[in-house]
């Protein structure tokens, strides 16, 4: 080998050994206002700042973080608009940008792994929660689901309403808008549409179709739908299990009943995707 190769590998090395664990980037695709974060960007953010997050949900326990406020970040977003959050592996969850641009009660921010500072894994031989992590303050004033805290987030995407992207998630038209279907629609699309499909429609890539070719409620006897999803673990137990546990606080019983109803309903409106 020549000089002038030894000399690039020496140049190449250097340049490896320098370099962060990991360079990671955050598109927020908005719109007008697209534009694409690098770790380093966010890191020096006008707005960072330690914030301290009591029971994280997905480390359980206490946590501290640099995060910048989200709403800092989603320029141009209005309270009405509906956003989605899509993680590496898959998970999409879909958000109304109103919570997300709050900037007092529960209020989001987006969490920073710095490469020289890593998170510890969210347990033993997986991954951290990084590089960006969607976490809440105070998120027991919004009642916020454990699907609202979506991990190594990839993309926030300004999306049509999911109604209008997936017709075959919709209860019958015939039904009145404050119809107890329609307001567990609501819940499904804040708690369950993250991980799940339903009829085939929805954006996940997580969990299993909740109506095709079964629906939970068409296997599940008496209670134990409501006690799968208060504790999964309670009922299924699997070292591998991802699905969380909605505590009554997050999803207090008049709206696990809703969620349950909207289920029942679309048994009864079974789309072959």
């Amino acid at each position: 080998m020549d000089g002038d190769h030894l000399k690039a590998l020496f140049l190449l090395g250097a340049m490896l050994v320098g370099s962060p664990l990991y360079a990671a980037q955050l598109n927020l695709e908005l719109g007008a206002s697209s534009r694409t974060w690098q770790t380093e960007e966010l890191l020096k953010h006008p707005q960072v700042q330690t914030i301290s997050i009591s029971n994280d949900v997905s480390y359980k326990r206490d946590m501290s973080y640099r995060a910048v406020p989200l709403a800092a970040l989603l320029t141009g977003i209005q309270p009405d608009d509906h956003l989605q959050a899509v993680a590496l592996d898959g998970f999409a969850a879909e958000m109304a940008a109103a919570p997300l641009l709050n900037t007092h009660g529960a209020q989001a921010w987006l969490a920073i792994e710095d490469p020289a500072k890593p998170w510890p894994p969210l347990s033993e031989g997986k991954h951290s929660a990084g590089p960006f992590y969607l976490v809440w303050t105070n998120p027991t004033a919004g009642n916020i689901s454990p699907e609202q805290w979506p991990f190594e987030v990839a993309s926030i995407k300004r999306m049509a309403p999911v109604a209008e992207r997936f017709p075959a998630l919709l209860p019958d038209p015939a039904l009145k808008a404050d119809d107890p279907v329609n307001q567990g629609f609501a819940l499904f699309q804040k708690n369950c549409l993250a991980c799940h499909r339903l009829n085939g429609a929805g954006d996940a890539q997580f969990g299993p179709d909740l109506n095709i070719p079964f629906n939970p409620t068409e296997y599940f006897g008496a209670d134990f739908l409501k006690r799968y999803i208060r504790d999964p673990q309670s009922l299924r137990q699997w070292p591998q299990a991802k699905m969380p546990a909605f505590s009554e606080q997050v999803l207090p019983a008049g709206d696990l009943d809703l969620l349950v109803g909207y289920l029942k309903h679309m048994a009864g409106r079974k789309v072959k995707p």
